[in-house]
């Protein structure tokens, strides 16, 4: 398969507890618990997948029983795997959270072999994908070095960068990227608000003043309150429809693929940013198209 979008970043398994209680610091209640195929940059590679794209990841996985089985399952889904990078010495990676009907409550991304393996992820560029000139999802789980170099670096200066932090906790790991011209960041308003170094107010605020740093484009959400995404044509705006909210692990990871392939069919800024919100409104509310 040929692909269309590389998607770099993590890869793993995402091990998620639901329960339709509230929760707090200590709660024991019923509820799900289910394992299945995660990482923000597979999230983002999947969500495109639905819209038609071919994605390629590019990350780490270890070659034990829990990659070969992630790997096996990324290629049902459609996805082009041989540009992952296959490890003998360190283990697939693991994302846990618990989610309560007041929302997330608490999550441990277990990204270390990622981190670990740094640049080898990126071999397949100097490979079978050089001169790659698509769009380029890159995830907040990669170390601050790596996306420093990469920030700086000639041979990245003109691609299609579209950038999203992973966590409120690794938000600051974005900030070489700030002044690339080529590309795109998708934060929410707690990460643009760490990345601004001061409270931004609203997400169209928000936009502008990372655009002003230097960006192509810069996409801010805020949960159920408006939406907004900023480029050289002005900022735009555009409010979630009130669903009731089942799941929020992976959110934003669909958000940013549907605005990827929104801008792959050339839809206009208005229209990537409508189809963004819609989407990730039918993916928290537990719905599929």
């Amino acid at each position: 398969m040929t692909p269309d979008l590389l998607c770099i970043g993590s890869v793993l398994w995402d091990v998620i507890g639901r329960s339709n209680a509230h929760m707090r610091v200590g709660s024991d209640v019923p509820g799900r618990i289910t394992r299945i195929p995660g990482g923000v940059a597979l999230n983002i590679a999947m969500a495109a997948r639905a819209y038609g794209m071919t994605p390629a990841l590019l990350s780490c996985v270890g070659r034990d029983a829990e990659g070969d089985e992630l790997v096996a399952a990324c290629a049902r889904l459609g996805l082009v795997t041989d540009t992952l990078t296959r490890s003998d010495d360190l283990p697939t990676d693991v994302y846990m959270a618990v989610e309560g009907a007041n929302g997330l409550i608490a999550a441990i991304a277990d990204a270390h072999s990622l981190e670990l393996a740094g640049a080898r992820i990126l071999e397949p560029l100097e490979g079978a994908l050089r001169g790659w000139d698509g769009p380029i999802a890159l995830d907040g789980n990669l170390t601050q070095d790596l996306l420093a170099r990469i920030a700086t670096d000639p041979a990245w200066a003109a691609r299609d960068l579209r950038v999203a932090p992973a966590s409120p906790g690794k938000a600051e790991r974005l900030l070489p990227l700030l002044s690339h011209g080529a590309a795109t960041v998708y934060v929410n308003l707690e990460e643009a608000g760490l990345l601004l170094h001061r409270d931004p107010g609203d997400a169209g605020a928000a936009a502008e003043a990372l655009l002003a740093r230097g960006l192509r484009r810069a996409v801010v959400t805020d949960g159920p309150r408006l939406a907004a995404s900023a480029d050289a044509d002005g900022v735009h705006v555009r409010r979630p429809p009130a669903v009731m909210v089942t799941r929020v692990t992976g959110a934003g990871d669909t958000f940013m693929a549907a605005h990827i392939a929104a801008g792959a069919e050339g839809l206009d800024a208005e229209a990537a940013l409508a189809r963004a919100v819609e989407a990730a409104a039918v993916y928290v509310s537990g719905d599929t198209y």
